[in-house]
């Protein structure tokens, strides 16, 4: 098992290489060049698209809903977990180099939502499908890839981020803030996944709706307390991030330090580990949206990055900064565990909203790529699948409290990488229909403005 293992992560160091970071982050710039800085300058209008309403009824939940199902896969271990690893590993900066990959990911990412809404399709249940595999198919021409994507697609929703990964996550913080046994944790969940994902994409939805918004206010609101208490040390920190991310460092405690070439790679990893730019997970949730305007939805799509890191895993890495959490020697939901309890003075309080904040995160992913596999799972096998992916689905939550990570992690983040490179391939050879989409209905909208006046 260890010779597999450690071939494993020689596999995971070529895929998540530099090579994939600047694909993703080339994309990236190229869209955001391209569709005239979208992130900045439709931010606003992104935001109100949200809570639009509209009587197209093309489409199984709305806008919102399909945001937050979208959110429910991303917001998870890595704004909790990620950042904090991210930051051990490659330093303060690293948290600058996030943000970069978050602000050029929203370009990715409206870019997926556009084209998810482009060419969706109807299923036998009269249900909407749509994602990588039908851009890739109906508008690359090019089946091996999407099959190849709805290949890697199953993979990643059953053996790492929809499944162990998060299930471990929740066993693990129950246990610590809770002492309750692994085996109840596995009935639990076993229990409440199934009841959910197998009333489908409405009901997942509407928990992700609810679920979501709850935790995200409960989350950044802790965070908000400890800036307030730190207040006067956010000017240093900041300017810290920022010096860290270009020069050379030493690690606290010893090792060879941390370089920017370091910094660079665990931030930007970390920052599309976490928003899932240009992964493709996100397109299939968004297909699914009420909505007759593909680029509005691409809009919607484009604000899960800017909440998912600009804020939440901003907010995260402030509160362990400002503590001085990361020269603790801690790592992972240790460290921000850490950081909550020094920064709000009440070590209980802190403890129990980043535990009870990791349960829920992880929950909702849980939900949120099951979804992802079901619709991966339909495009290879038809309806008929469905319901032994849903069955596998759930015994592997089942199994998930008892398992060991070492092994799935890695394995993880191979079909994870694996997955991201048909997807980026498909935005990359239709950039000219999401250019063109684009400048289309900003045209017509200038000149209704015009009309208007």
């Amino acid at each position: 098992m260890q010779m597999i293992t450690n071939i494993l992560k020689q596999i995971n160091s070529y895929i998540w290489g530099m090579p994939l970071i600047c694909l993703l982050l080339g994309t990236g710039i190229y869209f955001t060049f391209h569709l005239k800085l979208i992130q900045l300058t439709k931010l606003k209008l992104a935001f109100r698209c949200i809570f639009k309403k509209t009587e197209q009824e093309s489409g199984d939940v709305s806008s919102f809903q399909a945001l937050c199902t979208a959110l429910s896969s991303t917001i998870g271990t890595g704004n909790i977990v990620g950042v904090a690893t991210a930051i051990v590993a490659g330093g303060p900066g690293a948290l600058f180099w996030m943000w970069v990959s978050a602000f050029f990911g929203m370009a990715t990412k409206y870019a997926e939502g556009l084209l998810a809404i482009r060419y969706r399709v109807k299923d036998e249940n009269n249900q909407m499908a749509g994602g990588p595999m039908y851009y890739l198919e109906r508008g690359l021409h090019s089946p091996f890839l999407a099959k190849l994507f709805a290949f890697f697609g199953v993979a990643v929703a059953l053996l790492g981020i929809g499944t162990f990964t998060q299930v471990k996550s929740i066993s693990d913080a129950l246990t610590m803030s809770f002492h309750i046994p692994r085996y109840i944790t596995a009935i639990i969940l076993t229990i409440a996944v199934a009841f959910i994902t197998i009333g489908g994409i409405k009901r997942i939805a509407s928990v992700a709706e609810k679920v979501i918004p709850l935790m995200c206010v409960l989350y950044v609101g802790g965070v908000v307390l400890i800036l307030i208490t730190h207040i006067t040390m956010i000017p240093q920190t900041l300017a810290m991030i920022i010096k860290a991310a270009f020069t050379p460092q030493a690690v606290v405690g010893g090792g060879t330090g941390v370089t920017m070439a370091l910094a660079m790679q665990k931030g930007i990893s970390r920052g599309i580990f976490s928003n899932e730019s240009g992964l493709g997970s996100a397109p299939i949730a968004a297909a699914a949206a009420k909505t007759d305007s593909c680029v509005e939805q691409g809009l919607v799509s484009m604000t899960g990055t800017f909440i998912d890191t600009i804020v939440i895993c901003t907010m995260t890495g402030l509160a362990i900064l400002l503590t001085q959490s990361h020269t603790t020697g801690l790592n992972g939901a240790t460290m921000t565990s850490h950081a909550f309890s020094v920064g709000l003075f009440i070590p209980l309080i802190g403890k129990y909203i980043v535990n009870i904040g990791l349960v829920f995160f992880a929950f909702t992913t849980i939900i949120g790529w099951n979804y992802y596999g079901e619709r991966c799972i339909y495009y290879l096998k038809g309806i008929k699948a469905i319901k032994y992916y849903k069955l596998i689905y759930i015994i592997f939550i089942a199994i998930g409290p008892f398992m060991s990570l070492d092994f799935i992690f890695i394995l993880a983040d191979i079909v994870n990488g694996c997955m991201a490179i048909p997807n980026l391939i498909g935005l990359i050879g239709l950039r000219k229909e999401i250019i063109m989409e684009t400048e289309n209905y900003f045209g017509y909208e200038e000149q209704e403005e015009l009309v208007i006046d």
